[in-house]
């Protein structure tokens, strides 16, 4: 089994969501050197700040599909180890679908091809439940169908293709993680790119209804943010994994309905909901088969949604996000 210790590492996309969970753990567990690179389209400067204070942690605000960019950086710092963690949220596709289809696909080829050349070592991407669309039989394993609904969907199920297929035909050190919906702390929690779960705290702390999309009967499999970096750690640990398409989740889904009511009853909030026409190409039922994370990655995830979506609001709230 491998370690991280002591390896140089660059994470896409590191000063996002998941992303800054990742090089905080990557600096825990004792890389020699965390290289952030982040056009800070979502990202935030918040969210690495802790990361900041280690003086193995460096930081480039630069676009991560640029690949003398990313050629340069990978070369002056030495990099080993790529997380690539970089994209756009799944809601820019209403307004941009094109580029919501198209960063994930250029992102890929660059690392694929600073891969190929012997730029790094070893790729560690990480895809998306998005890619498998509405589930046709649940839960979700490996094998189901692909269908994505939107285009960032489609392009997360395509830079999967395009990775998986260079690990087939090229000797190059590839593992795919599919992670389900993550939330935790540090989830965007502004704007039309918001996770439901911030908007939704803000607006019963700021007076409004929660805010629910068609019934609230569609399915997520929701996975805590620091299960999901456990995971890919072990996907880099566990040399198993290469080649392989490895979904990360919890194995079990719920309602918006449900999750709505969480929200409600940690706020005290007994009010009426805002009812409101389903989500153009919505998903309507998402929940992941965990079996093969377990056998290859020994994976499990440790946090459960009761007390994850305490933790999650208590940071919202001590931070004064909501």
């Amino acid at each position: 089994m491998r370690s991280i210790e002591g390896k140089n590492v660059l994470v896409t996309g590191g000063a996002g969501f998941i992303g800054s969970h990742l090089c905080d753990e990557l600096i825990a567990r004792g890389a020699k050197k965390v290289v952030c690179v982040d056009n800070f389209f979502l990202g935030k400067m918040e969210n690495i700040a802790e990361a900041m204070e280690h003086e193995n942690f460096v930081l480039y605000r630069d676009d991560c599909r640029q690949f003398g960019v990313m050629q340069s950086i990978i070369e002056k710092e030495e990099i080993e180890v790529v997380f690539n963690m970089a994209t756009i949220a799944l809601n820019y596709s209403f307004f941009n679908p094109f580029d919501a289809y198209m960063v994930n696909v250029e992102i890929a080829n660059t690392l694929l091809e600073l891969l190929k050349v012997g730029a790094y070592k070893t790729l560690i991407h990480t895809s998306s439940s998005e890619a498998y669309g509405t589930a046709q039989y649940s839960p979700m394993d490996e094998n189901h169908p692909t269908d994505p609904t939107t285009p960032y969907a489609a392009g997360k199920a395509a830079a999967d293709i395009m990775v998986h297929s260079f690990s087939k035909v090229l000797p190059l050190d590839i593992s795919i993680i599919r992670p389900f919906n993550n939330y935790g702390p540090r989830q965007n929690a502004e704007g039309p790119l918001a996770g439901i779960i911030p908007v939704t705290a803000k607006k019963i702390k700021n007076g409004g209804k929660p805010m629910v999309q068609g019934d609230g009967e569609q399915t997520r499999d929701f996975i805590f943010v620091k299960d999901t970096v456990r995971g890919l750690l072990l996907a880099y640990e566990n040399e198993a994994s290469r080649g392989q398409i490895i979904n990360l989740g919890t194995g079990y889904d719920m309602t918006m309905n449900s999750l709505l009511q969480g929200i409600c009853d940690y706020m005290g909030y007994t009010g009426e909901w805002d009812h409101q026409e389903a989500r153009t190409s919505d998903v309507r039922n998402l929940c992941a088969n965990i079996d093969k994370a377990r056998k290859v990655l020994g994976f499990e995830p440790q946090m459960s949604f009761e007390e994850g979506i305490k933790v999650t609001l208590d940071w919202y709230k001590n931070n004064s996000v909501i």
